[in-house]
């Protein structure tokens, strides 16, 4: 599988994160064919980046390589779902939320209770990556609490992102003018750069670029299906994961969230 990558990773408002890059023949299908069936404005991952900087004074921003662009801000932060921000040996962690048994795994990966949630994540990333092969689930299948969280393993050129079962922290993707893949907690602004190329992501899922598709961490064998949203919608397409926790993994809307990204 050929990779092309330019991360952009944004944290904003009421705790936001996204990030955008290129793949060659990762993206989901039913993304890029739901922006040819419904043309409608889009702008480049630059232009997004750019805006986010621009608007957002507090922003803080990092570039990595020549391929990837981390920035995020605390301004507005919700102290339900603060963010964190992490980095460990080239892997890069923007984390949104709280992990309901954080202790406990600190002690179960012999970290100081010092380690922010960012940092945990990297390190049970790490811990099984170097066990290589390991199920991918195994990073998130044992988090509790609310969170979404986007990592980039700098070292092997890998993306991994996922969200809580019960999506009490939004995420959503798209696919920009450019053919960048982005992420963000807020639609409204993935809307003015993606288009009709835009879902939500469904809950209790990851994505990694290591395994080149969807998942559902729960029940990883589950099918995760698409299908093309109604033309009225926000939405270019719905996600949907098959099977006994399809009811608590789909990929539906979370406009009420005042969340912004750029």
């Amino acid at each position: 599988m050929g990779l092309k990558l330019k991360p952009i990773l944004y944290s904003e408002s009421i705790a936001t994160l996204s990030i955008a890059w290129q793949f060659d023949h990762v993206a989901p299908d039913e993304l890029v064919a739901a922006g040819c069936r419904t043309p409608s404005p889009k702008i480049s991952s630059t232009a997004l980046a750019k805006r986010f900087v621009d608007t957002n004074a507090a922003a803080i921003s990092v570039q990595i390589g020549d391929h990837v662009h981390l920035a995020f801000t605390h301004h507005n932060e919700s102290p339900l779902r603060p963010r964190s921000f992490a980095v460990k040996e080239e892997i890069f962690c923007l984390f949104e939320g709280a992990l309901d048994n954080l202790g406990s795994l600190r002690n179960q990966y012999g970290l100081p209770k010092s380690t922010n949630e960012g940092l945990l994540i990297i390190e049970a990333y790490k811990a099984l990556r170097d066990r290589a092969p390991y199920p991918a689930n195994h990073v998130v299948s044992h988090l509790s609490g609310s969170f979404a969280f986007v990592l980039f393993d700098n070292s092997t050129s890998t993306l991994f992102v996922a969200s809580d079962q019960f999506g009490k922290v939004p995420l959503f993707w798209g696919i920009t003018a450019d053919g960048y893949i982005a992420f963000a907690d807020d639609a409204g602004l993935l809307k003015s750069a993606c288009g009709k190329s835009l879902a939500s992501f469904p809950q209790g899922c990851f994505f990694s670029t290591a395994e080149g598709e969807l998942r559902c961490y729960e029940n990883p064998k589950n099918k995760i299906t698409a299908e093309p949203a109604p033309e009225e919608e926000i939405w270019g397409a719905k996600f949907k994961v098959e099977g006994p926790k399809a009811a608590a993994a789909t990929g539906l809307g979370y406009l009420n969230f005042p969340m912004e990204i750029s």
